[in-house]
């Protein structure tokens, strides 16, 4: 167990999303950023500089063995995560990887298997979980406000340029808008429903590389449904409805959402808005942090569990829709 205040972060990577962790990381009270490492040094330099981290490195494995650093928050491409993940796990760091955690259920097992052996925290980075728009939506539904969950509804769905060799557009690096987009709206149905689908069918697009650009989902569980979307070819609504016996909730932009509503048939009944500080990763980054502190090895809003689920739902749908 980690004996000071504070956990301290290093960053694998310095793209986009790891900007977004930096950014966040300051609103976490148990948070602190002290290092990140880059393949370049330079590259590792100038973000340093952007946010004062003390410490820059050139390359991974520098990270790896930092003995100032107790985790690691993995912001590479999903390719990569199951490499960097268990080199880090394997080290002794405890990780916070960026969604998704890999690109097939037994890679995700065996980071699983690599945590429990090595007495680290692991976690998806699923922030959407954590955010508290969504914990209060799950308030209303768990004190059943809405009664049984009869459908979900969910899309997230952006217009992603065609560019040749981009890596959305690349089979080779696990390409598509399932991993990219759709996970979220899977995992936006498995935290309300809880259930695996009985039955499921597709429909889809492909793109000119043969990576799915455009999914439709209909799931079908013991009690529910779920009309799930990703698109790389079109802004969706990228809202969900949770729907119940009594009414529904809506959730707009879910997979960041700061806000939501209660309805009951057609009445408002509530509302919920959200007043963050930053974009919304501090949330998940001070659960983990947390979690690290009071030696815990996974999060209970986020556990390995849900991510396993997660990587079989992914695999089995790309598995369909390969032979359609």
């Amino acid at each position: 167990m980690i004996s000071h205040k504070k956990v301290r972060w290093g960053v694998l990577g310095a793209g986009r999303i790891a900007h977004t962790f930096c950014q966040d990381i300051s609103h976490a009270e148990y948070a602190e950023l002290i290092a990140v490492a880059a393949r370049n040094i330079d590259s590792a330099k100038s973000f340093a500089l952007s946010y004062d981290i003390p410490i820059a490195l050139e390359g991974y494995q520098a990270l790896y063995n930092h003995p100032d650093v107790d985790a690691i928050y993995v912001a590479t491409p999903h390719t990569l995560h199951f490499e960097q993940t268990k080199a880090a796990l394997s080290a002794g760091k405890h990780v916070l990887c960026e969604k998704p955690i890999t690109v097939n259920p037994e890679q995700c097992q065996q980071l699983m298997d690599i945590a429990a052996q090595n007495n680290c925290f692991l976690m998806e980075g699923m922030w959407t979980y954590f955010l508290p728009t969504i914990i209060r939506a799950k308030e209303w539904v768990d004190s059943g406000k809405i009664g049984r969950i009869v459908h979900v509804k969910a899309d997230f769905g952006y217009p992603v340029k065609w560019v040749e060799g981009d890596r959305m557009y690349n089979p080779e690096l696990a390409g598509g808008c399932l991993l990219d987009m759709g996970i979220y709206t899977l995992a936006i149905a498995q935290h309300f429903i809880g259930q695996q689908p009985v039955h499921s069918q597709y429909r889809h697009r492909r793109a000119k590389t043969g990576v799915e650009d455009d999914l439709t989902i209909l799931a079908e569980y013991c009690d529910a449904t779920a009309t799930l979307a990703c698109s790389f070819r079109a802004k969706l609504q990228n809202s969900a409805y949770i729907i119940g016996e009594k009414g529904y909730i809506d959730i707009a932009n879910f997979w960041r959402a700061d806000r939501c509503s209660l309805y009951l048939i057609d009445q408002k009944a509530d509302e919920f808005n959200e007043q963050r500080s930053g974009s919304g990763f501090e949330f998940q980054i001070e659960a983990a942090s947390k979690s690290i502190l009071s030696g815990q090895r996974e999060a209970a809003l986020m556990p390995l569990s849900t991510s396993l689920i997660l990587q079989q739902q992914m695999q089995d749908i790309l598995q369909a829709i390969a032979h359609s």
